[in-house]
């Protein structure tokens, strides 16, 4: 892992999604470079990660192949390896170890997983034996379906023994 990451202060990560459809800026960045652009305002604002995605994960979404996902997202981490300063950290939001791979290759930092590693099985240990940062993250379902009826007994309580297992299991490869 090239960069550290501080915790004793707050971090901020800038989202970056390069996709049509995102709910919170989607087609903003019809083209490399003002998806690079932007990039580079968000570290000016006082990013030290840049999580690039290529498939939306709001709610309803439809899923997108990993071949158009690298197609979104390749050109603008190439880009960006090649301008940013060495402190701030690429982080690839994606549930695909063949994504994760791809950007591994451009010498990523961090794995952004919507699904904690449900999804594509080969992702944890594509995360562990690369020694990168990975962002478990939790969700019934699919993006597709996750608020279609989302039941929990307890819902912090489940929620934590997700996290919980899931980064044992990744620390433990």
């Amino acid at each position: 892992m090239s960069n550290y990451l501080d915790f004793s202060k707050p971090i901020i990560m800038g989202i970056l999604n390069v996709t049509p459809d995102s709910f919170s800026d989607g087609g903003s960045y019809p083209s490399s470079k003002s998806a690079v652009d932007k990039a580079m305002i968000m570290i000016e604002q006082g990013a030290s990660i840049i999580d690039i995605g290529g498939e939306s994960t709001s709610p309803g979404s439809e899923r997108v192949s990993p071949l158009e996902q690298k197609r979104r997202i390749i050109d603008v981490i190439s880009q960006l390896k090649s301008i940013i300063p060495r402190n701030i950290l690429i982080s690839v939001d994606t549930t695909s170890a063949e994504v994760a791979e791809a950007a591994i290759n451009l010498d990523v930092d961090m794995i952004n997983d919507v699904s904690g590693g449900t999804d594509d099985k080969n992702m944890m240990p594509l995360v562990a034996k690369n020694n990168l940062y990975y962002c478990i993250m939790h969700m019934q379902g699919t993006p597709k379906t996750m608020q279609d009826n989302p039941i929990y007994s307890d819902v912090i309580l489940e929620i934590s023994d997700f996290l919980s297992s899931q980064a044992n299991k990744v620390m433990d490869m």
